[in-house]
């Protein structure tokens, strides 16, 4: 199954769901990849996160609902969609449509629809993705590393941007930086010592590791620091074009966005386990990223 079959069939169960539970790890499932790679790819592709485009999908409803049907109490359709009283649900609708639920029903009245989401392939400009394909042999990293919660929440740091911050604050990337030792043979020697890899080993089904980290050589100091063995992979490597670092959010963020929504739905491949390194160096005054996605041929 390819992968919009894949993606659209993952919406296919959220929408058959808006009005019950939906289970994460089975849209993960429908999709074949992790709950936290399905949602980052969501998120990237529609500039919406999954969660808010559930919320505004049940809202889209329930508003046809209260048009639709006089005989309906506003605490049915709250329930309906999700909200333990009139008073949450009330909340949430005037937040999206502007009007309480009650004025919903008067005629004339303007409302919000979000229609379903579907995946397709569009043709779009012609501006050209520079990557490569890569087979690597195994290699170790080590580093800080972090476990997050796919919604953001559990203990600080919350992201992975934040850990970064308090990484930079507390010279916890310079020590690291410090400790890295001499580059392996397989890496430009252009690059900067830390880095940062996601999704390399499994964790529970709605968090993700991330781990600040620096290649391992036989001069590394690694005492103290967690360990990861990055198995065998062929890698689509995505690199930037040189930047400074008052533009770095725009520029990670559009390689992400690109290799979601326009290399990978064409490319013949699906990645592997959610796997991700971001690989940073400097040229010239300059600033570079590539980002590494371990990848497969889909038969």
């Amino acid at each position: 199954m390819d992968w919009l079959a894949r993606m659209n069939r993952a919406m296919d169960y959220i929408e058959m769901n808006l009005t019950g539970e939906i289970e994460l790890t089975e849209v993960a499932r429908k999709a074949c990849c992790s709950s936290h790679q399905f949602q980052r790819m969501f998120s990237f592709i529609t500039n919406v996160t999954l969660a808010e485009y559930i919320r505004r999908r049940r809202l889209t409803l329930a508003a046809l609902e209260l048009q639709n049907s006089d005989a309906s109490k506003v605490i049915d359709i709250a329930l309906k969609y999700g909200y333990e009283s009139p008073v949450s649900f009330a909340r949430a609708f005037q937040l999206l449509h502007g009007v309480t639920p009650a004025m919903a029903r008067k005629d004339g009245i303007a409302l919000k629809a979000y229609p379903r989401l579907s995946f397709l392939i569009t043709i779009k400009g012609a501006e050209a993705m520079n990557y490569r394909i890569e087979t690597k042999e195994a290699f170790q990293v080590f580093g800080i590393e972090g476990v997050f919660h796919t919604n953001g929440g559990g203990e600080a740091p919350h992201t992975p941007a934040q850990l970064w911050q308090q990484c930079h604050a507390n010279g916890e990337v310079e020590r690291l930086a410090a400790s890295a030792g001499d580059f392996p043979s397989f890496v430009s020697q252009d690059l900067y010592k830390v880095h940062a890899v996601c999704s390399y080993r499994k964790t529970e089904s709605d968090t993700f590791p991330y781990m600040l980290c620096a290649f391992k050589s036989e001069s590394s100091k690694t005492n103290g620091y967690s360990t990861t063995t990055i198995p065998a992979q062929t890698w689509a490597i995505f690199p930037s074009e040189p930047f400074t670092w008052d533009t770095f959010d725009d520029t990670i963020e559009t390689l992400y966005r690109r290799f979601f929504s326009e290399w990978l739905p064409a490319a013949g491949y699906e990645q592997v386990d959610g796997m991700e390194l971001e690989i940073y160096g400097g040229r010239d005054g300059l600033n570079f990223v590539e980002l590494w996605f371990a990848v497969r041929k889909i038969a």
